[in-house]
C-alpha cells in the first residue's frame, strides 16, 4: 500500500491519493493521471472553492465491490464509486473544505477499457472527471442531467488529450 499526496496551488483542489492495490503497479504514471483529470475538470467546472480537497483510492474490485455493496446496497464491484462529503458551515480562507471520496477498481476499469478498445489511462482518466463532477453536484438520473454532465466530461477529457468516452456508444444509438 502507498499513501502519495500533494499540497495544490492555486485553485486546483488537494488531492490525496491512496494506492491500495498493487495491481496498479502496471500504471505507474496512474497518480499523475489521477491529478491532472482532476486539475481539468476543477478547471472546466469551474470550481471556485479555494482549498477545496478530496481523496482518491485507486483499489481492487473487492474493495470496491465491498464499499458497493455497504453504501448502496449492491454486492458487485464497479468502475467508480463518488462519496461527496457534507456541505460545511463558511469556511475561512485558510481552511480545507473537503469535496468528498472517489474510488476506482482496477480490475473494472482493465476490463472495461478492453471491451471498449480504450487506453487504460483513458478510461481510468474519464473515471476520475466522472467521479469528480460527481463530487462537486452533478448527475446524470435525469436524461436532461446525464446530457449536461456528459458533454462536460467530453469537453474536459478533449482538453487533456483524449478522446470522446461516447463517441462508440452514441454511433451504436
Amino acid at each position: 500500500m502507498t499513501n502519495l499526496s500533494m499540497s495544490g496551488a492555486g485553485p486546483d483542489p488537494v488531492v490525496d491519493v491512496l494506492i491500495e492495490s498493487d495491481a496498479w503497479r502496471v500504471l505507474p504514471e496512474a497518480e499523475d493521471i489521477v491529478r491532472q483529470a482532476i486539475a481539468a475538470a476543477s478547471s472546466e467546472a469551474t470550481l471556485h472553492r479555494p482549498g477545496a480537497e478530496l481523496s482518491v483510492l485507486l483499489c481492487d474490485d473487492e474493495t470496491i465491490a465491498g464499499l458497493n455493496a455497504r453504501w448502496r446496497g449492491q454486492e458487485t464491484p464497479t468502475n467508480v464509486l463518488s462519496f461527496p462529503a457534507l456541505p460545511l458551515r463558511a469556511a475561512t480562507p485558510h481552511e480545507r473544505v473537503p469535496l468528498g471520496d472517489i474510488a476506482i477498481a482496477y480490475e473494472t476499469v482493465l476490463r472495461e477499457s478492453g471491451e471498449h478498445g480504450k487506453p487504460v489511462s483513458d478510461h481510468l482518466s474519464h473515471l476520475v472527471v466522472h467521479g469528480f463532477l460527481h463530487l462537486i453536484g452533478y448527475d446524470h438520473h435525469a436524461d436532461d442531467e446525464a446530457e449536461r454532465m456528459e458533454r462536460l466530461e467530453r469537453d474536459i477529457l478533449e482538453r487533456i488529450g483524449i478522446a470522446d468516452p461516447y463517441a462508440a456508444s452514441d454511433a451504436e444509438v
